[in-house]
């Protein structure tokens, strides 16, 4: 049997749930001033300008199709943007672009706003197809390869972009990147919410707080965490890499 968890050095204060209740509800004011905050910002990105973008080639499982077609049916279209490390094995792609696809993992809610789901990736489709087909994603995936339009391919990767169809044009209306893309990422909401938080040196916590490397569970083991989820992942080799096929 496991020999019980040691309790952590450094823990809030322990009072009782009325002082608890008090204290809560203090909180609870600027949450919610927080909240109408981000509405409003939400309401000034519903009012940005939009720029043309041109319906470029990119490629996906049936071969090279318009951008425009990523839209399907609907109206609407948002894409992230997932950085590629050329000639890379699966371990040596960008673990924040993974945690970011791997935390959403469906848009059916999207879709049933009119909004498409996608993503884009300046890697070559060849492979793009088979890293997809190995984490298990469901998203649409299509390269970008070759494409100079920043306002679809983006720059380095690592950015969540938004677009509208009127008629035969695509338009840009809205980008982000950095802590942008957290949008997408649920867990580090979720963790947030927690008592110790991320675990990170960042953060403003109390003395004594567990912290850490920054964004250093996003990858163990010498692989991106969410790939030891993966049937029949083998160890990364030492001093190299080693692909999963």
């Amino acid at each position: 049997m496991d020999a019980p968890t040691a309790a952590p050095a450094a823990i809030p204060p322990i009072v009782d749930r009325e002082s608890w209740l008090r204290e809560r509800a203090e909180l609870l004011v600027r949450e919610k001033a927080h909240t109408r905050e981000g509405d409003a910002i939400a309401a000034a990105r519903r009012r940005l300008p939009m720029v043309e973008v041109p319906d470029v080639e990119v490629v996906g499982p049936e071969g090279p199709v318009r951008f425009s077609s990523l839209f399907g049916d609907h109206d609407e279209l948002v894409v992230y943007r997932h950085m590629w490390h050329h000639g890379e094995p699966f371990e040596g792609q960008c673990e924040g672009c993974t945690l970011s696809v791997w935390d959403f993992r469906n848009a059916i809610y999207l879709a049933e706003r009119g909004v498409a789901f996608a993503v884009l990736s300046k890697g070559a489709w060849e492979e793009l197809e088979p890293f997809r087909e190995f984490m298990g994603y469901e998203h649409p995936w299509y390269s970008t390869a070759g494409v100079d339009d920043v306002g679809v391919a983006g720059d380095i990767g690592g950015e969540t972009a938004c677009y509208l169809r009127v008629g035969d044009r695509v338009f840009l209306t809205y980008e982000t990147t950095d802590r942008g893309n957290e949008a997408l990422m649920v867990s580090l909401r979720i963790l947030d919410m927690t008592v110790y938080g991320r675990k990170e040196v960042w953060e403003d916590s109390p003395e004594g707080w567990p912290q850490g490397e920054v964004c250093a569970f996003w990858r163990r083991d010498g692989r991106p965490t969410a790939q030891w989820t993966r049937p029949g992942v083998g160890a990364v080799a030492a001093g190299g890499h080693e692909h999963h096929h």
